[in-house]
């Protein structure tokens, strides 16, 4: 059984940053990618970063240059460094692992808040 487990969320004040981290326990073989997704109010989940097998990056217009998304495959954890962090960045924030076939697990979320 896989779980995803978030942290690392809060309130900041705008420019300020954050690091949210995804510890991920069961089964680390066979993943295809991981990522970061988050959902403002009233919005639809959205993709904000993802990290394949091999290390390669794909990041939402709107957080590039700011966030940076990494693994530690030792700790099984992911992290999402956000910097520069705008109001507009305020969403509930969601680990998801992607196996290969198809297969995906989503954690809970962790909250960020943005005040200007």
């Amino acid at each position: 059984q896989v779980q995803l487990v978030e942290s690392g969320g809060g309130s900041v004040q705008a420019g300020g940053s954050l690091r949210l981290a995804c510890l991920a326990s069961g089964n680390s073989f066979r993943i295809n990618s991981m990522g970061w997704y988050r959902q403002a109010p009233g919005k639809q989940r959205e993709l904000v970063a993802t990290i394949s097998h091999d290390g390669m990056t794909n990041y939402a217009d709107s957080v590039k240059g700011r966030f940076t998304i990494s693994r530690d495959n030792a700790k099984n954890t992911m992290y999402l460094q956000m910097n520069s962090l705008k109001p507009e960045d305020t969403a509930d924030y969601y680990c998801n692992l992607l196996y290969w076939g198809g297969m995906d697990y989503w954690g809970k979320g962790t909250l960020v808040t943005v005040s200007s």
